[in-house]
């Protein structure tokens, strides 16, 4: 049988091979099978980044460690949901719930205060001390919808969290993508978008953008070599489709770099 290889009759925006420091795809995982992973891995690998177990999953799915084998074969970094992260905090478990995501498997854990009610002192706190065994995603912005003043405060709690020890700060948006980032009808919120990436450049950023018009909203915006987060695994090919130009959405969209966006 023979074996698809990449066409190369087209021109495109370039796109570093892993592991890459911009362009990042992030998929949130909310629970999917060991053959589902595989599956997606076999076709969308090379496109995908950071796989995140989201929520509180990670505790009760028996298939993790095969999946965590699975992501490590393909070099996807697996990332810890952080609403099991604050719970556990608010249990008085916080440096138990890192021993076991160090020991089960993960690299990286994602640090946020968006379901619990958590002081900002103790978030950076946690990312200080989770950054000597992990790579952090710090997330801001709350799970509740209709958030208000977030353009003002995001900014200022993003470089506290990169000041302390986060690789990257992670803009709320949710598997609906109706909040945070969003307005309740999914709609980008600019104003927010906007000052985040001012406030510590938007390579620094993982905007969280579950639907694919959010996802051509920011590579409109900053170009291919965005960041993208909360991509459905089964997603991963059509969100590099919108990196590439190669949907009508971004088919027209200038192919800047990063480093050439006003807001960079």
């Amino acid at each position: 049988m023979a074996t698809s290889v990449p066409a190369g009759f087209l021109d495109l925006p370039p796109r570093p091979a892993k592991p890459r420091a911009v362009g990042l795809t992030h998929v949130l995982d909310p629970g999917i099978g060991r053959i589902a992973t595989a599956d997606v891995l076999a076709s969308a690998a090379a496109h995908l980044d950071i796989w995140k177990v989201g929520w509180g999953t990670a505790y009760v799915d028996t298939a993790l460690p095969a999946k965590l084998g699975l992501l490590a074969e393909h070099g996807v970094a697996a990332c810890l949901g952080g609403t099991l992260l604050e719970i556990a905090w608010a249990q008085g478990r916080a440096a138990e719930c890192l021993a076991w995501a160090r020991d089960t498997g993960f690299s990286h854990v994602e640090v946020s205060r968006g379901t619990v009610t958590m002081p900002p002192t103790e978030k950076r706190a946690l990312i200080r001390g989770a950054a000597r065994t992990f790579t952090v995603l710090a997330e801001v912005g709350a799970k509740a919808p209709g958030e208000q003043l977030a353009a003002r405060h995001w900014p200022a709690e993003c470089r506290a969290d990169l000041d302390a020890g986060a690789w990257l700060v992670v803009t709320e948006g949710r598997q609906s993508g109706t909040v945070g980032t969003f307005d309740a009808a999914g709609r980008v919120r600019p104003d927010v978008v906007e000052a985040v990436a001012v406030a510590v450049g938007v390579e620094r950023v993982l905007f969280e953008a579950p639907r694919a018009a959010q996802q051509a909203w920011f590579i409109r915006r900053f170009g291919p070599a965005v960041n993208l987060g909360n991509v459905a695994p089964g997603d991963v090919l059509s969100a590099e489709t919108l990196r590439l130009g190669l949907r009508s959405d971004t088919a027209l969209a200038p192919r800047r770099e990063l480093a050439g966006s006003d807001t960079a």
